[in-house]
């Protein structure tokens, strides 16, 4: 039982409280006295009729303003709290006494030495920690603060080694201790990335409802800093380059630029001056132009579709990333650049490079970090969020009110197979808001191409044998499926095949992405 006993400031005041409880044959546990009036006893239960009787009569005593129990003393607060403060700190504290005996430990200690407080307690620090003469510390003229490089269970750590004072009667303060906080070179590590983090998380503004899209958010933020090559892999319209572009922003190039350049959409002569830029008298450039390369210097460079890029560029870009150097188009003087490489493609480049189409030297180099963007398909939960967040960002766009989605068209958003991804469907919103004249979305308002599977009839008197026409329903399949898993190793997981046994069959067949609109 705890008492807490507010008073005034009269000499014998809590002796006239001890007698009283010597009176009942109380056992005192713990007495605390607060400058600001108050008394706090600390004393084993008692029966009720006896508490009844105690607290008048402390009640009675002369400058007793008020007598009331209290959950805990002053000293167990404090006590706890530093507790509860060091058993959650993730690096190792001991706190030490002035002859630099453990006095107290975390549970980071513990772990770190396999031991148990109690085994703990009464050690010399020296025989802990390593690479710092603590005695010769608090012996000195004057304790203050250190910093120090110190060895613990055999690793490197930085020691912060802080005085513990007590003042005396005249208010000097007198040394009772210290406090040893460990920090390991990863931990210092961590803290310095995230002191240079931005502000605001790059991620937040994706929607991963689904478990599929969280994954995948969850390790672009791990890969983000890192500062090796990326290799993004995903559908035609899945957002790689939103996912690019916010591995940047969370890396520690945010500061630089984040320059893109599409390998499918120019010319082999005119990507490569894009990237390398030329020298001067080049093209009939009289001063020369500067590249992406250069002027992403410091920043992030994206290749998109880089399964497009001619094998000339190939090799130009295999060197950048072996040398860290290149030489501008018509140019001799070599150029150094400090530039992170991010690709994206929709193609399975595995396939490419054992096809011959794409050079092994440099997959190796790009696929250092890869990251897979999964389609809308397989990632059903997000389609409504989306849809709703599109909604709101072209309503803004357009000047009105947002409208909302019909329950039939919700549902139709979610049946259908968006082989266009989440751009497919932004676009659809898009024309569909332009177009309303109500508050509300329909079905019939989203206009996208009819994707139902188209039904299969062979003729009871067909032409020609079962394999051929097993063959023709083989083919058919495979060009409807195809659009929506225009990587060999997505489709051959759809149909339960090997990814070779399926590369097989679209060359057989002649279906690729210039025989299918994808």
């Amino acid at each position: 039982m705890r008492l807490e006993i507010s008073c005034q400031d009269r000499l014998g005041i809590t002796q006239d409280v001890l007698d009283i409880l010597v009176t009942h044959e109380i056992d005192l546990r713990g007495i605390e006295i607060e400058q600001s009036g108050k008394i706090f006893l600390n004393f084993p239960n008692i029966e009720f009729a006896d508490f009844q009787h105690l607290m008048p009569q402390i009640r009675r005593i002369d400058g007793i303003d008020d007598v009331k129990t209290t959950p805990f003393m002053p000293g167990e607060r404090e006590r706890n709290q530093l507790s509860a403060v060091l058993r959650t700190l993730p690096d190792p504290v001991f706190s030490i006494d002035t002859r630099g005996q453990v006095v107290m430990c975390n549970e980071a200690v513990m772990a770190d030495l396999g031991m148990n407080a109690a085994a703990i307690k009464g050690l010399e620090i020296s025989e802990l920690v390593k690479g710092f003469n603590f005695m010769r510390w608090m012996e000195g003229k004057e304790t203050k603060h250190q910093t120090a490089k110190v060895k613990f269970v055999q690793e490197d750590f930085l020691a912060d080694i802080l005085p513990i004072t007590v003042p005396d009667d005249e208010n000097t303060p007198i040394l009772a201790g210290a406090v040893v906080m460990l920090k390991s070179e990863i931990r210092l590590g961590q803290q310095f990335s995230a002191f240079h983090q931005p502000d605001s998380d790059s991620f937040d503004h994706f929607v991963t409802d689904s478990a599929a899209m969280r994954k995948a958010v969850k390790e672009a933020k791990q890969v983000a800093d890192l500062d090796a090559p990326i290799l993004i892999f995903g559908e035609t319209g899945t957002g790689k380059e939103m996912i690019a572009k916010a591995c940047h922003q969370a890396s520690r190039r945010s500061e630089g630029a984040f320059l893109a350049l599409n390998c499918a959409s120019l010319p082999d002569e005119v990507a490569e001056t894009e990237m390398f830029g030329c020298a001067p008298g080049a093209y009939n450039q009289p001063n020369g132009k500067v590249g992406l390369l250069e002027l992403a210097q410091g920043g992030t460079l994206l290749l998109d579709e880089i399964a497009d890029m001619s094998s000339q560029l190939q090799v130009k870009l295999l060197r950048v990333l072996e040398d860290g150097e290149f030489r501008r188009v018509g140019g001799d003087e070599p150029v150094s650049v400090d530039v992170r490489i991010i690709s994206t493609t929709c193609q399975d480049l595995g396939q490419l490079v054992e096809e011959g189409r794409f050079r092994k030297e440099l997959y190796y180099r790009l696929n250092v970090l890869s990251l897979v963007v999964p389609s809308l398909k397989e990632r059903r939960a997000d389609i409504l969020p989306l849809a709703e967040l599109f909604i709101l960002q072209h309503s803004g766009k357009l000047g009105r009110r947002p409208a909302k989605l019909s329950k039939p068209c919700a549902d139709f958003l979610q049946q259908y197979p968006w082989p266009g991804n989440v751009r497919q469907m932004q676009n659809a919103l898009y024309r569909a808001l332009s177009l309303l004249n109500g508050n509300e979305i329909n079905k019939e308002d989203v206009q996208v191409p009819n994707c139902a599977p188209a039904s299969t009839y062979i003729d009871e008197n067909f032409d020609g044998t079962l394999d051929e026409e097993v063959k023709k329903f083989e083919k058919d399949l495979l060009k409807r499926l195809y659009p929506s898993y225009p990587s060999t190793r997505q489709l051959a997981k759809k149909l339960g095949l090997s990814h070779t046994a399926i590369a097989n069959k679209l060359r057989e067949y002649g279906i690729n992405k210039g025989t299918v609109k994808v």
